[in-house]
């Protein structure tokens, strides 16, 4: 309870110390849009289990936990490009928690990495992995968690390594990232992963 009592407290009092302007943050400059599938909450869309799982969530009862909210949803957003501005106008509606006050800091700056690390020290990307050792997510899934192209790619993991090539040179500093970053140039099918996250576009995974 301490916790999340501490953490409300730090996220509401961010949001009067940042300012309006904190809304326009987009060191990344990502300016994707949100396709319509997301916009629609259209889950039976999706194929990814870990995506489908928390987008359903959302469609049928306005809420799901803030571990799925950043480490599915936000992650999926931040990966692909999507204009931060446009991710955290996505929240409001569709949350029954979704005051912009809660909203703005925690999509903007922790989800999205839109500050440059004003609020958080690294960017919430992460790979499919990831997501198999915290979840159950995975074993279902059409999509494999070490695999990062061909068939069973899983979306998570190839468009981690896909943002991190994108971003190589604003994230080599980042001394929490900065590991993996070196470890994305010796990825031998690396052109391969860009390519094909590429052509998936912003199709439902």
């Amino acid at each position: 309870m301490h916790q999340v009592a501490g953490w409300c407290e730090y996220v509401w009092q961010l949001y009067w110390y940042f300012g309006e302007d904190y809304r326009r943050s987009n060191e990344l400059q990502h300016t994707a849009p949100l396709p319509d599938w997301w916009k629609d909450l259209d889950a039976d869309a999706v194929r990814a289990n870990c995506l489908r799982t928390v987008l359903t969530q959302v469609r049928d009862t306005g809420w799901t936990h803030h571990i799925p909210r950043l480490m599915i949803l936000d992650r999926h957003a931040l990966q692909r490009g999507w204009d931060p501005a446009a991710v955290t106008e996505w929240f409001h509606p569709r949350f029954v928690d979704g005051y912009d006050w809660v909203m703005l800091p925690n999509v903007v700056g922790m989800a999205q990495y839109a500050d440059g690390g004003r609020m958080t020290t690294k960017p919430y990307a992460s790979g499919g992995t990831y997501v198999n050792r915290m979840s159950d997510l995975c074993a279902p899934c059409v999509y494999r968690p070490g695999d990062r192209t061909g068939e069973h790619a899983c979306p998570c993991t190839a468009g981690y390594w896909a943002f991190l090539d994108r971003h190589q040179d604003l994230l080599a500093g980042n001394q929490r990232v900065a590991r993996p970053v070196r470890q994305s140039d010796r990825l031998t099918d690396l052109a391969d992963i860009c390519e094909q996250e590429r052509a998936r576009g912003d199709a439902p995974p």
